[in-house]
């Protein structure tokens, strides 16, 4: 089978969405299928160069929307020789440029919006959300309303996506997302990272792993360590990724509650790093006030590292039923419970959780549970769920004007 996936861009400090297009592909290509990816990067672009699947950059994409006048040429003389063309993400040039180009021909296409459609962004942005709804109707509603179906990471995406627009309309699949276990010399991994990083070295390091961002609950977090750093010395808060907002407050607010030195901003670790920070780690923290999926989440599982995450993390279920980790509330208080329930553990119970976490891994979120449901979802073996239409106060027959 060929199979198009398509996406803004292949940067990798965009953050899951190219993460897991890459997982995918990986997985897929081992089967023996054949995976394009297309995006809206400039031809040139380093991470282009730098990925390890075929990429046809079609941009350079103008601004954040990415316009690109060559992505829909080129998929109308292209997408006949795939058997599936996969959307991953909303908002951006390449889900209404799919929708544009595949239209008028009727072949089949699938959107991930990945956590693209979560009210959260409505709370939390009213401006930006106003904007999106003069987008909304003419452009992505359009592209989920005629896709094959849309694919949802998990049952509480999907549950929460019926909530940001009342113009709702499409084919609803749940799709879990997976990884490859992670390969390579585990002690290797780790004495590399603490080569890099001595300050680490010796220490009981809690890691957040991910785009230091406001979503992400960074500020929660560096409150929260600095309320239980006094439990013992040596623990260390290692903040490891790409600065997508000014960390500068968050680093003045540790000095401020006096953990500076108790934290470690790496940047952005990949590859042997940032299997080696996992290794290195006795627990992963993550308490985002909104995260889809948490591809990292599962990274730290398959890593045998339980985790500490709010309740915002769409898998904080799974998580919590299968015994790999403790979700509470997205809060100060809430991350704060969470490393007081870590630190109160003993060593047998937190060597013994670890045993948990990489078995729920294996359980749930290998990739090869995931590959082999999308590609049912594409084949059709399973029998599609009703069409889901919701526009409260607003008439049915509305809906079939916007066309």
């Amino acid at each position: 089978m060929r199979i198009l996936h398509t996406i803004r861009s292949a940067n990798p400090e965009g953050g899951g969405v190219i993460e897991t297009v890459k997982q995918f592909s990986c997985a897929l290509e081992a089967q023996g299928h054949d995976v394009t990816i297309a995006s809206l990067d400039a031809p040139g672009d380093e991470w282009v160069k730098a990925c390890p699947h075929h990429v046809e950059a079609l941009g350079p994409g103008r601004n954040n929307y990415g316009s690109s006048t060559r992505f829909v040429p080129w998929l109308q003389a292209n997408a006949r020789s795939f058997d599936a063309v996969v959307v991953n993400g909303l908002w951006q040039f390449q889900s209404f440029g799919v929708w544009k180009a595949l239209r008028p021909t009727r072949q089949p296409y699938f959107v991930f919006p990945h956590g693209m459609l979560d009210p959260w962004f409505k709370r939390t942005y009213p401006l930006k959300h106003a904007k999106k709804w003069l987008y909304w109707p003419w452009a992505e509603y359009r592209a989920l309303r005629d896709a094959r179906a849309v694919l949802f990471t998990c049952e509480q995406e999907r549950r929460l996506a019926r909530e940001s627009f009342w113009l709702y309309r499409c084919h609803e699949q749940v799709v879990p997302l997976g990884i490859a276990p992670p390969d390579g010399d585990r002690d290797a991994q780790r004495e590399q990272f603490l080569n890099h990083f001595p300050q680490c070295r010796g220490q009981r390091i809690v890691l957040f792993l991910g785009r230091l961002h406001e979503k992400k609950g960074c500020e929660l977090l560096v409150r929260a360590f600095a309320a239980t750093a006094s439990t013992d010395p040596n623990l260390r808060l290692v903040m490891a990724g790409p600065e997508q907002q000014d960390a500068a407050p968050w680093r003045e607010l540790a000095a401020q509650l006096g953990v500076a030195e108790q934290i470690v901003w790496t940047g952005m670790l990949a590859g042997e790093l940032k299997w080696g920070a996992l290794h290195a780690a006795e627990v992963f923290a993550l308490p985002s006030h909104q995260e889809n999926f948490g591809l990292a989440v599962v990274e730290a599982l398959a890593c045998g590292l339980p985790v500490l995450i709010s309740r915002e993390v769409n898998i904080w279920r799974e998580v919590v039923e299968s015994g790999a980790g403790f979700a509470e509330e997205d809060s100060v208080a809430g991350t704060t419970a969470l490393l007081r329930q870590w630190l109160a553990l003993t060593p047998d119970e937190r060597e013994q959780m670890g045993v948990v976490a990489r078995r729920a891994f294996v359980e749930q979120f290998e990739i090869h549970r995931a590959t082999e449901r999308l590609l049912s979802v594409i084949e059709n073996k399973e029998v599609s769920p009703p069409r889901v239409t919701l526009a409260p106060a607003f008439q049915p027959e509305a809906l079939e004007k916007i066309s």
